[in-house]
């Protein structure tokens, strides 16, 4: 499997796009869309700037490497949007925290809802809570099932009243109408 196109837009709006090198929330210097040092070259220190072409050949490396950790670690294949949702976390944890984690041991067991529970426990530090909400919602949820349904228009709308009431008319005199919405 590969990480779709939403997975990666989800990506990178949680991760964010910052061209100048800074501390995370606990202190670990990062550059680009989540790039850390653990991921490799280039180390992200005080005053290192990128361009955003950068950011995004950085990005993809990285991603690349998170794909295939959770690819290799899964004992199944999973829907599309739990396997962009398990890419996140990773990206997020690390692969190694990913491959001890209980997320993927509940899976392992065939537990797919105790799975998505247990993205839910990595919640420290405190900021993280919003993203592993978004990751739990994001397993679980099928992405077609997530997009908002389209208000019918006012003309199908009217068409369907018509229809209705063409029915409703159609209907014998000595019928009982009581039940017609008027």
């Amino acid at each position: 499997m590969d990480l779709s196109a939403v997975g990666r837009a989800v990506l990178i709006a949680r991760e964010g796009r910052r061209l100048e090198a800074y501390r995370d929330s606990v202190g670990v210097w990062t550059i680009g869309i989540g790039h850390t040092a653990a991921a490799g070259p280039p180390i992200p220190r005080a005053g290192l700037r990128i361009d955003a072409a950068e950011a995004d050949a950085i990005f993809a490396r990285d991603v690349a490497a998170f794909v295939r950790t959770v690819a290799e670690a899964l004992p199944e294949p999973l829907p599309q949007h739990a396997f962009d949702a398990l890419v996140s976390l990773c990206f997020n944890i690390g692969p190694a925290a990913f491959r001890r984690s209980s997320v993927l041991r509940r899976l392992r067991a065939g537990d797919r809802m105790g799975a998505g529970e247990a993205i839910l426990m990595w919640n420290r530090p405190a900021a993280v809570i919003p993203r592993r909400q978004g990751e739990f919602d994001q397993f679980r949820t099928p992405y077609e099932a997530a997009l908002p349904r389209a208000r019918p228009s006012w003309r199908a709308r009217l068409r369907d009243w018509l229809a209705r009431a063409a029915l409703t008319a159609s209907l014998r005199p000595d019928q009982d109408r009581s039940h017609d919405v008027h």
